[in-house]
C-alpha cells in the first residue's frame, strides 16, 4: 500500500477545542468566515460550492471534467494558521503564474488539488491530504459530488436591457445587472458530498454566509440531500450577512433584502442567529424583524477592518462568532 493510499484522519482531529462548526459558501466571503473561525475552534469543516466556470478553475474543470477547485483552494488557504509554514503555504496555493503560454493565470493551489485528485480518484481524500500538508485547522469539502451549474431568473426595469432574461453559469450570474428572482442549479438534483452531509448533522453550529449571496451562499440550498440535512441537523445556525452590496448580482439589495431572499428559497429554514455590521444595516428594527421571521436575533457587532474597506477583520469577527457561539447576543 502506498503513503498516498493509506487512511487519513481528518485535519483539525485529535487534541481539539471549540464547537464543532460547519461553514458554508465560497470564494472571498467563505475564506472570511475560516480566518475568522479558526480562532474558535479546530472542529472545522468549510463546506464549498462546486460550480465555479470561469478562470483557472473554469479550465481545468472543462478540460480534465473535474470539480472546479478555486474555491476548494482558497478554502485550504484560509485554515493555514499565521506561522511562517502556514503563511508559506497560504501563499504558494493561491500563487498564480504569469505567462504567454498555457499555464498562464492558473493557481499553483489548482494544479496540485487536481493532481491529487488524479493520483487518488477521490475528491475528498485528495483535499484531505492537501489539508494535512498545509497543517490546516479544519477540513475542506465540496457541497457536491458533480460540479454544477447555476441558473437564475433576472428581471430588470424597463429600459435596463430584457426585463426577463435567464443567466446560465456561476461567472455571469455574479456580475449579472437586475434582480434575481430564481436560482437553480444543472443537475437539478446533484449527488451531495456524503462527508458534507455528515459535517452538517454531526454540527454544533452551522455559518451561512458572508460571500456572494446568490451565486455561492444560497446555492447551497438547492443540493436536496444537503438542504435536507441543513433543514433537520441538531446544530444552531447562523447567518453572517455581508458588508455592502456587491455589483452584480445584489446591487441595489439592502441586508434586509438579503435575508429575504434566504427565507423566500429555504422558507422552512430555521435560523438562530442574524450577524451584521451595523455599518452595513439600513433599518434595524425591519431587519430585525425579518430575523424573527426566521426564528433568530439579530446580533450587532462591528467586525468591518478598520480601514472602512467592504471586509472583515478576521479577529473581530472571531470575537463576533465567539459571543453568538456562547449566546452573548446583546449589542456591544
Amino acid at each position: 500500500m502506498s503513503a498516498l493510499s493509506t487512511p487519513l484522519r481528518a485535519p483539525g482531529v485529535g487534541g481539539s477545542r471549540g464547537p464543532a462548526v460547519v461553514a458554508l459558501g465560497g470564494g472571498h466571503g467563505l475564506s472570511a468566515s475560516l480566518q475568522a473561525l479558526r480562532h474558535v475552534s479546530d472542529r472545522l469543516t468549510a463546506v464549498v460550492t462546486v460550480a465555479d466556470d470561469g478562470g483557472s478553475s473554469g479550465r481545468l474543470r472543462e478540460e480534465l471534467g473535474v470539480l472546479p477547485p478555486g474555491d476548494l483552494r482558497m478554502a485550504l488557504a484560509a485554515l493555514c494558521d499565521d506561522s511562517e509554514w502556514g503563511r508559506t503555504w497560504s501563499e504558494l496555493l493561491q500563487h498564480r503564474f504569469a505567462s504567454d503560454g498555457e499555464l498562464d493565470n492558473h493557481a499553483m493551489g489548482n494544479l496540485l488539488i487536481v493532481a491529487l485528485w488524479n493520483m487518488l480518484g477521490d475528491t475528498v481524500t485528495g483535499l484531505d491530504w492537501v489539508g494535512r500538508l498545509l497543517g490546516a485547522r479544519g477540513r475542506v469539502v465540496p457541497m457536491a459530488s458533480v460540479p454544477l451549474v447555476v441558473e437564475a431568473d433576472v428581471r430588470r426595469d424597463a429600459g435596463h436591457g430584457p426585463e426577463h432574461e435567464t443567466v446560465v453559469g456561476q461567472s455571469r450570474v455574479a456580475v449579472t445587472d437586475g434582480r434575481i428572482d430564481q436560482l437553480r442549479l444543472v443537475p437539478s438534483d446533484p449527488p451531495a458530498c456524503p462527508e458534507a452531509v455528515a459535517a452538517v448533522r454531526e454540527a454544533d453550529w452551522v455559518v451561512l454566509g458572508p460571500g456572494s449571496w446568490y451565486s455561492s451562499v444560497l446555492v447551497h440550498l438547492l443540493v436536496p440531500e444537503l438542504s435536507e440535512a441543513l433543514h433537520t441537523t441538531t446544530a444552531r445556525r447562523c447567518v453572517t450577512l455581508n458588508l455592502s452590496a456587491e455589483r452584480g448580482e445584489t446591487q441595489g439589495l439592502t441586508a434586509t433584502d438579503h435575508l429575504e431572499a434566504l427565507h423566500k428559497h429555504a422558507p422552512g429554514l430555521r435560523v438562530d442567529a442574524v450577524l451584521a455590521d451595523p455599518s452595513a444595516v439600513e433599518d434595524v428594527g425591519e431587519l430585525e424583524q425579518a430575523a424573527a421571521a426566521m426564528g433568530a436575533r439579530l446580533v450587532m457587532r462591528q467586525v468591518r477592518r478598520g480601514d472602512g474597506t467592504p471586509r472583515h477583520d478576521a479577529l473581530r469577527l472571531a470575537a463576533a462568532f465567539r459571543d453568538v457561539f456562547e449566546g452573548v447576543y446583546g449589542d456591544v
